[in-house]
């Protein structure tokens, strides 16, 4: 464990920006996921899941999460430790997730799916949510757990538009609901945040909501609490080189050494909007909220 070290040291998100970051898990070599870094609830939560593909996205998308957080604060993957703020919705122990003892304040969020993880920073609330294109079926189910305005503008659409519809509109509420710190404790119906039809309602007061782009079959969306500086933040890729290199448990060789002064490869900008707006299976169905008990993050 000597060598494992943040890959590099980062400056924090300056106020009104945010960093996005995207990992495609099946671009990490097997068996070089260093699962030595997670804490005992994720090493038990990683075993727990009965698919291998569960169980690799899991520990990649935590240890990602780990390394990437270390290197904002300066600290090793494995110490640091998480904890949760208290929840809007009840006051549990069971709100947003945050880094216990941190020096510097940094807020942050994970999500993962399919073949997915993002991972958005920043100097405020923020929530990331990254989810599958619904098939038919589960878009019609899913749509009556929505805003009413919500409900209709995808009623307008026709049925080969709705599942993508769906999926940003659902990506950019549970990404909203994440960065309130409720997650699905808070019921989907109560909040507007939009398909992005021209001359709908506004989203949610004192926020910002983007979509992100990622890979064809997927959806994903921010939210921050406040208005943002750069209006076309970039989302950077993680490639599977990189992650390859520094997930690694083994003392810092000459190969990983280089890989810690390199910057990732950029994937891309995401279009804004303050009012934006989706084939393959489905989205996460209510009740399995992606703030996740336990003192961790999805």
């Amino acid at each position: 464990m000597e060598g494992t070290l943040p890959w590099v040291a980062r400056e924090l998100p300056t106020p009104g920006s945010l960093d996005l970051w995207l990992l495609r898990v099946s671009d990490v070599p097997a068996g070089i996921l260093d699962e030595a870094v997670l804490d005992a609830t994720e090493r038990q939560r990683a075993a727990a899941l009965m698919r291998d593909a569960d169980r690799t996205r899991f520990t990649a998308a935590h240890v990602a999460l780990r390394r990437l957080l270390g290197s904002y604060l300066r600290v090793r993957p494995e110490e640091i430790h998480f904890g949760r703020d208290t929840c809007p919705c009840c006051g549990g122990p069971h709100g947003r997730p945050t880094v216990l003892g941190a020096a510097r304040d940094l807020f942050f969020s994970l999500s993962h799916r399919g073949d997915l993880a993002l991972v958005g920073t920043a100097m405020v609330p923020i929530g990331v949510d990254v989810d599958l294109v619904s098939d038919a079926t589960a878009t019609a189910e899913l749509s009556s757990m929505l805003h009413v305005a919500e409900q209709e503008e995808l009623a307008a659409l026709s049925p080969a538009l709705r599942p993508r519809a769906l999926a940003r509109l659902w990506t950019r509420k549970e990404a909203y609901l994440k960065g309130l710190g409720s997650g699905l404790g808070r019921d989907p119906s109560l909040d507007y945040v939009g398909s992005g039809a021209p001359g709908g309602p506004y989203p949610p007061s004192g926020w910002t909501l983007l979509e992100v782009p990622v890979d064809r079959g997927y959806a994903a969306a921010v939210a921050v609490r406040g208005e943002l500086t750069l209006t076309v933040p970039t989302v950077t890729r993680l490639s599977g080189l990189e992650v390859a290199g520094l997930t690694c448990a083994a003392p810092l060789s000459e190969t990983s050494s280089s890989l810690l002064t390199r910057g990732p490869t950029p994937l891309g900008r995401a279009p804004t909007s303050r009012r934006p707006g989706a084939s393959a299976p489905a989205p996460r169905a209510p009740g399995t909220s992606p703030l996740l008990t336990g003192g961790t993050p999805t």
